[in-house]
């Protein structure tokens, strides 16, 4: 994987449909037969308590259907438990087979079907989840062409395959088009929008001499560049690595019972020989010796342990989904309320992700909303994303625009044009001082008030006379500070906010969020090695949007990704997904989590002292197996409902 480039991958993924269409189909068919399964075994229940419906049915019809729920329900787990054996392990699923088997020998078909049935439930909720990563890395791929405009040395541009390509190479990215490669710009400028590297909220210009990112977006000027990296190097064939690299190194929660599943089932299967083969040297009746020995496995089978994670979990996603939280698995719900820190994006996580107008300021003389018409009029030819903003606030307040005339786009500057007989100069001091208009003191300091607080400003001049300022940012969500506060109240220790975007801007959202530790400028490798160092200290939260967040989000103990912003690969690496885009949804999804653990534990230690009962009554008494029987799915009944109460609130 290391050594691919992001069409291979491509090519790689080609044939992911077809694999979809048939593991649906496998799936689709594994639950019918669970369901099966379920059916079956539960019918016998009420069979065995006499329900006049069964009571006619032929003893040979019975016993059919007694066959067809052991094959529904065991297939899975005695495929495992061969496979385990041949592989030198003997696990659970061995046990539960021989438990199943045990009960059928002492004519409890119903007791070894529930057994089966109850199992291999349990082993599908477990398999439901896996395997995002290869969505993660289709979407990270779409991001790079898969042609490029290759300029020959005649002059003239011939359309090639991105990974022909070569260092040295010039291309010819047009407007609206994708960078086909990491490259150096060496005629034109244009603003590019690289949010999905380097998390900026705002497109950079760029021009003679600038660095383009393989996979960010031109704007509106055409650009000639020289290919710096071969697409196998590209930063985003990075990204594509570090997602998978990244995933590899995240070792996934192993449920307590698969801590001593080995131990316990060779302890208990030993036990049982034991007391069946044992008893029986000794002297004790062959008969009750095997009765007891068969008691022995069916007690002993962990049903309420193997369902009580399952029936918690599955109750806490519920709960989570009805409230706008998706969670990828149980393990990641489980793990969610431990975490100690809490580091997240800035754009579009703790903003709003959209450049917004924050400031209109006119001088002496002219009035605001005149002031706004005359501007929005000049940027609503302009295809720029601070344009659109100022032209969408005049919309927002009702304000018609005017004709334009002369209109001049001048990249990395502003824009002027002709309105209503007046020249409108808009955009930087230096835009100002090319065309001889003088900036106020006054005004001066305004635009140094206005950086600090992290805005974009642009002057405002008037037949060369400066009219105001209006200022645009990236709002800062309505509820990040209260979510910030409300993570603290839950004591999450560290809070930090990890973001692409300069440092200015950073710190004033920090201010307005509440959050002390910022990180900005960083790449996405960056925020990889930042998230590596915080996991040192404990369990680490990460919550983000975009493509650079990915590997973060991956290699965190939780990725947690924004659903209505977020883009297909933040979705498919993260772990938790808040699908309304409400941060408010953060710390519920903590506090669910820490109950979900609380339950789980609980049921956990029932479970065991149960078994344990029942399986020092067998050893010591000799309970007879409908005692058995009541006692381990009366257990299981108990773990069930305990668990289901998490589907409240």
């Amino acid at each position: 994987m290391a050594e691919s480039t992001v069409l291979d991958l491509r090519r790689n993924h080609s044939s992911q449909p077809e694999q979809n269409v048939v593991t649906s189909w496998l799936r689709y068919l594994n639950d019918r037969r669970l369901i099966t399964a379920a059916v079956l075994a539960w019918g016998f229940t009420a069979r065995a308590f006499g329900l006049a419906i069964f009571t006619s049915v032929l003893p040979s019809v019975i016993i059919a259907l007694y066959v067809i729920a052991y094959l529904a329900g065991g297939t899975d787990a005695t495929r495992e438990a061969i496979a385990d054996l041949f592989d030198g392990h003997v696990n659970v699923d061995l046990l539960m087979v021989l438990a199943a088997l045990g009960a059928a020998s002492l004519g409890a078909w119903v007791e070894g079907a529930v057994l089966l049935a109850l199992f291999s439930s349990s082993n599908a909720l477990e398999h439901h989840a896996l395997d995002r990563t290869r969505g993660a890395v289709q979407a990270l791929m779409e991001l790079s062409p898969d042609e490029a405009s290759r300029i020959a040395s005649d002059g003239s541009v011939e359309i090639v395959s991105v990974d022909a390509l070569q260092f040295g190479d010039r291309v010819l990215i047009r407007a609206g088009g994708h960078v086909p490669a990491d490259s150096r710009v060496v005629d034109g400028r244009s603003s590019i929008d690289q949010s999905a590297i380097t998390g900026e909220s705002i497109p950079v210009e760029r021009g003679v001499g600038d660095d383009l990112f393989s996979g960010t977006l031109n704007g509106t000027g055409a650009l000639t560049a020289e290919v710096v990296r071969l697409p196998s190097e590209s930063t985003l064939a990075k990204i594509v690595r570090m997602v998978e690299s990244a995933r590899d190194q995240k070792s996934r929660t192993q449920r307590f019972t698969d801590a001593f599943e080995g131990p316990y089932a060779i302890a208990v299967i030993a036990a049982s020989a034991w007391l069946g083969v044992g008893s029986a040297l000794f002297g004790s009746d062959a008969g009750d010796a095997f009765y007891r020995s068969m008691t022995l496995l069916v007690v002993a089978s962990p049903c309420a342990l193997v369902i009580s994670i399952p029936a918690v979990t599955l109750s806490g996603l519920a709960n989570a989904a009805r409230n706008g939280i998706l969670v990828k698995g149980g393990n990641y719900l489980e793990d969610l309320g431990s975490v100690t820190t809490v580091a997240f994006d800035k754009t579009g996580t703790l903003t709003v992700g959209e450049p917004r107008i924050t400031d209109i300021i006119a001088t002496s003389g002219i009035v605001e909303s005149e002031l706004l018409r005359q501007v929005a009029t000049v940027e609503s030819r302009s295809e720029h994303p601070l344009a659109r903003a100022i032209v969408d606030a005049a919309q927002a307040r009702g304000i018609p625009l005017l004709e334009v005339a002369n209109f001049v786009s001048m990249p990395g500057l502003g824009v002027s044009a002709d309105v209503d007989g007046q020249r409108i100069l808009v955009g930087t001091g230096a835009l100002m001082e090319r065309h001889g208009v003088e900036i106020p003191d006054a005004m001066g300091r305004t635009l140094e008030e206005l950086g600090g607080d992290g805005k974009t400003a642009m002057l405002v001049a008037v037949d060369d006379l400066v009219a105001g300022v209006i200022a645009a940012a990236d709002t800062v969500r309505p509820e990040s500070a209260a979510v910030v506060a409300n993570l603290r109240k839950l004591g999450v220790r560290h809070l930090v906010m990890l973001t692409g975007d300069n440092d200015q801007v950073a710190r004033a959202v920090a201010r307005q969020v509440g959050i002390d530790d910022v990180r900005a400028n960083l790449l996405p490798d960056q925020k990889l090695a930042q998230i590596e160092a915080l996991r040192r200290d404990g369990g680490v939260v990460m919550v983000g949007d975009g493509v650079n967040d990915a590997p973060a989000l991956a290699l965190a103990d939780i990725g947690i990704a924004m659903g209505g912003r977020g883009t297909d690969v933040a979705l498919e690496t993260a772990d938790v997904v808040l699908m309304q885009d409400d941060l408010h949804r953060l710390p519920y999804a903590i506090d669910l989590s820490r109950r979900t653990r609380t339950t789980i534990r609980w049921n956990i230690g029932f479970s065991l002292s149960v078994i344990v009962v029942l399986i020092a009554s067998t050893l010591s008494v000799g309970i007879p197996l409908p005692l058995g029987v009541v006692g381990h799915e009366g257990s299981t009944i108990i773990v069930v409902l305990n668990g289901l109460r998490l589907l409240r609130g």
